[in-house]
């Protein structure tokens, strides 16, 4: 054999050797890849043979699947006339590409195959049925959820994006959830790939984000807010509801100029602790953060729930939607020591800290349950297709971030805001309203966001629901008012005494 021969014998050699090894690499480790890809035809025309559970609030079906003549059995539908409403939380199920929302997180069990529904699937292959998946319940109020959306949209400032997040606090279910601008999902999932790609396109090149769920990935200053966590530093370390602050019209320290938002609020020169809250004085939180210290705000931030990274909602034991760290920023110059203009803006809410609605949810949950931080959740139950619950959510404590007494002052301060200061319009006849107003600016000469964090007591003195309301770049004066008015009729609605 001649040297030309020898070569080219070589070169298919290799070139079946590679070939054999990619054939391997296939079949030992992408095989489950391909096999599941939402891009496989097959698998396609297989998920589709079976009927995918409902998923569903008080009984009111969110999302479904109906029976077509197509090579795809089945079509997803999203029934509700709000559908705008629960887009976020319920997600949709593309025929390509991948879920999101509980569409995703339970994927497998509205699938079906979920390990979960193990006899159901022995059961069908004595009987023949392919039965459907299985049913999501989730704990959202239809009432408080319909008052959410509505007044989220029709705000009385105009505004176009926000969030508003509610929360039982002594469960940890999720009472509410709703972001402006939201999405219908039908388009999404339909079958006619060009519609469903033509929808999706339009929705990922609006520059207001509608798929974005705010509430849960979208991180802002709070602005006064976060006094709150200040406060709850300070009743942790020696002061108390009466104790003196130092105040005044204006603070100058390390750089920075703090002044309250208008010449009456606390114009002297010393406050009480709990009057400094009411009236949301911004010098004497700068001043009274600046004097515990940036590791000691920072240590409560984080106790309360900032810096977690790897919080999810959705089932307590596997999974859910995954939310954004709140963050309270370094706080810190180059050299590792403490910037005090830096603190004493952070003190307010400014600077680098930033929020999510659900994180300000959490912290008058929080408050309003003597301390307590339950875990939030979404899905309140996972039902078989023959209506067996296989799952009910057993609500778990996250955190104790302070403890009874400190809470039970923190509640008193902030029902004073609402019955004596910034939070006036979030209250509601006939219950015991708390909470903390916040304005807080960003880009230069953008309109501020508004927010609003509270809780209200029944007539029986029990905790039934705390919320957060965020709007973005609100115009006008008092940023923060229109957020504590819809807070108070979201969790009006979620104790049952309001809604449509």
């Amino acid at each position: 054999m001649n040297a030309p021969l020898r070569k080219a014998g070589v070169v298919i050699l290799v070139l079946f050797g590679l070939l054999f090894v990619n054939l391997n690499y296939v079949q030992a480790y992408k095989a489950d890849a391909y096999r599941t890809s939402d891009y496989n035809g097959r698998v396609q025309v297989a998920e589709y043979q079976r009927a995918r559970g409902v998923i569903q609030a008080d009984g009111q079906p969110l999302a479904q699947s109906k029976p077509t003549d197509g090579t795809l059995k089945y079509l997803r539908s999203y029934p509700s006339k709000q559908v705008e409403a629960w887009a976020p939380v319920v997600g949709y199920k593309p025929v390509n590409g991948a879920a999101t929302g509980i569409e995703r997180s339970e994927n497998e069990f509205l699938a079906g195959t979920s390990d979960t529904l193990f006899a159901d699937r022995i059961s069908d292959m004595f009987t023949g049925d392919k039965t459907g998946g299985g049913n999501v319940v989730l704990s959202l109020k239809t009432k408080a959820q319909a008052v959410a959306y509505r007044e989220l949209v029709n705000n009385e400032r105009g505004v176009g994006k926000g969030a508003a997040i509610a929360i039982d606090p002594r469960t940890g279910a999720i009472q509410a959830m709703v972001t402006m601008p939201s999405f219908d999902p039908n388009p999404l999932a339909s079958h006619d790939k060009k519609v469903a790609a033509a929808a999706y396109e339009k929705l990922i090149k609006d520059k207001d984000q509608p798929l974005l769920n705010r509430g849960l990935n979208e991180t802002l200053p709070p602005g006064s807010t976060f006094k709150t966590i200040i406060s709850a530093a300070a009743l942790q370390n020696g002061y108390d509801v009466d104790s003196v602050l130092p105040a005044g019209q204006e603070y100058r320290n390390g750089g920075a100029i703090i002044r309250n938002a208008e010449d009456e609020v606390c114009p002297g020169a010393r406050t009480t602790l709990k009057d400094a809250l009411t009236t949301s004085c911004n010098t004497a939180f700068a001043q009274l953060g600046v004097k515990l210290g940036a590791d000691t705000v920072k240590r409560t931030a984080q106790a309360f729930g900032f810096e977690q990274e790897d919080l999810t909602v959705g089932n307590l034991e596997d999974g859910g939607l995954p939310v954004a760290a709140s963050r309270t920023g370094a706080i810190q110059n180059p050299d590792g020591s403490t910037d005090v203009g830096a603190l004493a803006q952070s003190s307010l809410g400014q600077r680098d800290v930033r929020m999510t609605t659900l994180q300000g949810a959490l912290i008058a949950a929080t408050v309003a349950n003597d301390g307590k931080q339950m875990r939030p959740y979404l899905v309140q139950q996972l039902v078989s297709p023959g209506l067996r619950p296989l799952y009910t959510a057993n609500p778990k404590t996250l955190r104790t971030p302070i403890n009874s007494d400190v809470a039970g002052k923190l509640k008193d301060m902030m029902v004073s805001v609402v019955e004596n200061g910034t939070g006036k319009r979030a209250r509601i006849g006939g219950m015991e309203v708390g909470g903390k107003t916040g304005t807080a600016q960003n880009a230069e000469g953008a309109n501020p966001h508004g927010w609003f964090i509270g809780f209200a007591f029944n007539s029986k003195g029990e905790p039934v629901s705390a919320a957060c309301v965020m709007l973005e770049n609100v115009p006008g004066g008092h940023a923060s008012a229109e957020a504590a008015r819809i807070t108070g009729l979201i969790m009006k609605a979620a104790a049952g005494q309001g809604g449509d």
